[in-house]
This record gives structure tokens, C-alpha cells and sequence, in this order.
């Protein structure tokens, strides 16, 4: 799954959802980022209220349901800078991917 593949589930996500209160960077490394706020979400590393950096492979897996994004996280693979909050409310953007 390309970038733009991605940024393209998220939208529809966010829009059926309702969109974000704050705004959110996933971070892949070398593979881009991708900025959400609101309803939409672009290929930007703009500076967000929280950062989520997880290798593109597990993100893809979280948002199928394949990995689990708190396991993720006390694991190691998901790692979270800014506000908690932001990361722990977005367990219904996946659930929508």
C-alpha cells in the first residue's frame, strides 16, 4: 500500500468519523509522513499536536485490524511525542480504515 493509498483510506475515514479535535503526524521514516487534522489528511510534516512514529508496514497492519495499536506501543513498534490524548482517540479512525 502506497502513501497516497493510505492518505486516501484516512480521509474517508476521518470524514465518516467525524474528523480530529487536534491535529496528528504519523511519522513512517523514510517511507514520508502524512499530517491529519480536522477532516483531511496530505502527504506534510507539518508540526501537529501529537507525532506517531510506527514503521508503515505495522501502521497498515493496525488499521486492518492485524495488530493491535496498544500492543504496538508497549512493544515498542508505535511510539508516541506531544499529547497522549490525541493518540488514545484515535482508535476510531482504525477502526473505520
Amino acid at each position: 500500500m502506497s502513501l497516497d493509498d493510505i492518505i486516501a483510506k484516512m480521509n474517508e475515514a476521518l470524514s465518516a468519523s467525524g474528523g480530529l479535535d487536534k491535529s496528528v503526524k504519523f511519522d513512517f521514516g523514510d517511507d514520508g509522513k502524512i499530517f491529519a487534522s480536522g477532516t483531511e489528511a496530505v502527504a506534510s510534516d507539518d508540526e501537529a499536536d501529537c507525532t506517531i512514529s510506527v514503521d508503515k508496514d505495522d501502521f497498515i497492519a493496525m488499521a486492518a485490524g492485524e495488530l493491535d495499536p496498544m500492543m504496538a506501543f508497549m512493544s515498542g513498534k508505535l511510539k508516541v511525542a506531544g499529547d497522549m490524548s490525541v493518540a488514545m482517540g484515535l482508535q476510531s479512525l482504525f477502526s473505520s480504515m
